[in-house]
């Protein structure tokens, strides 16, 4: 597996310890920063992560700002990407076997780094269950294929 990790300024910190956390599992991954705590505009670290994960040269995400939702909302504008803000570890376990997420969002001022780094390892883990939820996924890829 390949992940593409990015933050904005609000999420510098748990960026640093996810980092960490694949250095630890043997996962590899790409660094797309940022490293400052100036502000920054989260769309310009968002968009490369998802066009990389949906063009395939990457094949999950990891994107952290201050509460996940901006990171989220940016990444899902990009047709194929399926990114699912969490917060708790049930949701890391569910969005990867019920929703194939490719993209998780966290957001730093929302939780620590000890629950973040939970939540990731259960989520880069975890596995896509198919069955009858590969009918609803593909439910999403039509409706994204109509309209994007």
């Amino acid at each position: 597996m390949k992940v593409a990790l990015a933050s904005d300024h609000g999420g510098v910190n748990i960026r640093k310890e996810i980092a960490q956390l694949m250095d630890e599992l043997g996962i590899e991954y790409q660094d797309f920063g940022c490293d400052c705590e100036t502000s920054v505009d989260y769309p310009d670290y968002a968009l490369p992560v998802a066009e990389k994960v949906a063009n395939g040269e990457f094949d999950r995400g990891i994107l952290i700002c201050g509460t996940g939702i901006g990171m989220c909302i940016a990444a899902n504008k990009v047709k194929g990407i399926r990114a699912a803000l969490v917060h708790d570890t049930f949701s890391a376990k569910a969005t990867r076997a019920h929703n194939d997420s490719n993209i998780l969002t966290m957001g730093e001022r929302v939780i620590g780094p000890g629950l973040a780094r939970e939540i990731a390892q259960i989520w880069l883990t975890g596995e896509f269950e198919g069955g009858r939820h590969a009918n609803r996924v593909n439910k999403i890829t039509e409706i994204e294929n109509k309209h994007l």
